[in-house]
């Protein structure tokens, strides 16, 4: 079927334009990421473990040369649980909580300040006269930057409580070690 009107048609120098850019388009679009490799990415060591009500997410992020971020999730298996603040001190607030620690000894050092993805908020809780800091209901995240000091054997140590306002808490985990080694080929977790 033909139209009445046949369509305008482009000056001849305007379809080389528009086809030149049409391949020079196409040729960009198909080489995207040729050529960005970058350098060869050092595995992240992983593991978790599941302990009095809260799964605890270990990894370690940019490691290279000898140093990276340890980054710590804690969540609570049940919805409602909040954890303590890292900066409540560990015999609690009037024997109420137990702060969530992460810290590291042996073959690795801190190198940095810990840091938390949550605001701290305060509680009150019957009987105490204090305000108690935890976190908001939910997980958690603490990275702490390390560095290894020698090749060898690590430990991280995870300390925590979780609590809810209407079902209670549960009992603390303090001190929870779980094996870190390092060597010239980077960082793994071993058996906890």
């Amino acid at each position: 079927m033909t139209s009445p009107h046949p369509a305008p048609r482009l000056p001849r120098a305007a379809r080389t334009r528009l086809a030149w850019a049409a391949a020079a388009l196409l040729a960009a679009v198909s080489l995207t990421g040729c050529g960005q490799e970058s350098a060869p990415s050092h595995a992240v060591a992983l593991t978790e473990f599941n302990e009095n009500g809260v799964t605890v997410r270990l990894s370690v992020a940019d490691w290279k040369s000898g140093a990276g971020t340890l980054v710590a999730t804690f969540t609570p298996d049940e919805a409602g649980f909040h954890l303590y603040s890292t900066a409540l001190p560990a015999e609690g607030v009037e024997g109420v909580g137990r702060p969530t620690e992460v810290r590291a000894v042996g073959s690795v050092a801190t190198a940095g300040e810990m840091t938390v993805d949550k605001p701290v908020k305060s509680i009150t809780v019957p009987g105490v006269r204090a305000a108690v800091p935890v976190y908001p209901d939910g997980p958690v995240t603490v990275t702490l930057p390390i560095r290894a000091t020698d090749p060898g054997e690590a430990k991280v140590l995870i300390g925590y409580a979780s609590c809810s306002s209407t079902k209670g808490c549960t009992i603390p985990v303090a001190d929870r070690a779980v094996s870190l080694r390092t060597g010239e080929h980077g960082l793994s977790f071993g058996a906890s």
